[in-house]
């Protein structure tokens, strides 16, 4: 992708934009709290006119935009246990109730307890109350690397501010037997994705829209 495609087409300027970014091959729009589009040079906050998501126009994914304020409910360093009841997702076991890493925001730290806290939002995230927890090839789409030092960043800071690493996916392991007790993370700050307890403590990022 360095060397063909869209990194390489940006890294000769031959990539049009509908919004920006400094990652090779990123077309980002920041997205406010109201759901209209904003300028690169929005910032993050609360008010309606804020930057609280990123839309990723090759895509059409929008994500969640972490805060960095330990008391709100979308601050950067939450992490969850993996739960969810339906058993069409679970793979068999619905995973673990019992997180308590986010700060007493929530009565119970998982990520079925945090999808729903975000989704009952007044006037919802970003104009929006259908977020969901991402699958693994969606997260993916925000791993990168840097084509011309070789530096691995993993996501756009600019776009993406306060990312920790390992992040919860949708999907729970499923192999001959048809039940698990993990799921899938996706890193950013190590190269790697991997299985993970459901009982584990990671982090969240919520996306909407794509297929």
């Amino acid at each position: 992708d360095c060397v063909g495609g869209r990194s390489a087409a940006d890294r000769y300027g031959l990539l049009s934009k509908v919004g920006a970014s400094s990652a090779a091959g990123r077309d980002y729009s920041k997205i406010a709290n109201d759901g209209s589009v904003l300028p690169a040079d929005a910032t993050l906050g609360s008010g309606p006119g804020d930057w609280a998501c990123t839309r990723d126009n090759h895509t059409g994914l929008i994500w969640e935009v972490k805060v960095n304020a330990p008391t709100d409910l979308r601050h950067q360093g939450h992490a969850y246990t993996w739960y969810d009841p339906d058993p069409t997702i679970n793979a068999g076991l619905p995973g673990s109730a019992d997180g308590t890493a986010c700060n007493g925001t929530l009565p119970q730290c998982h990520t079925t307890a945090y999808r729903d806290a975000v989704n009952a939002l007044p006037g919802g995230l970003c104009g929006a109350s259908d977020w969901r927890l991402p699958d693994v090839r969606e997260l993916t789409t925000l791993q990168l690397q840097e084509p011309v030092t070789g530096t691995l960043k993993y996501i756009d800071p600019d776009y993406f501010p306060g990312t920790i690493n390992n992040y919860w996916s949708k999907r729970p392991e499923a192999g001959a037997v048809a039940s698990s007790d993990e799921a899938w993370t996706v890193g950013f700050g190590t190269p790697r994705n991997f299985l993970a307890p459901k009982t584990a403590a990671r982090f969240v990022r919520l996306v909407r829209g794509g297929p």
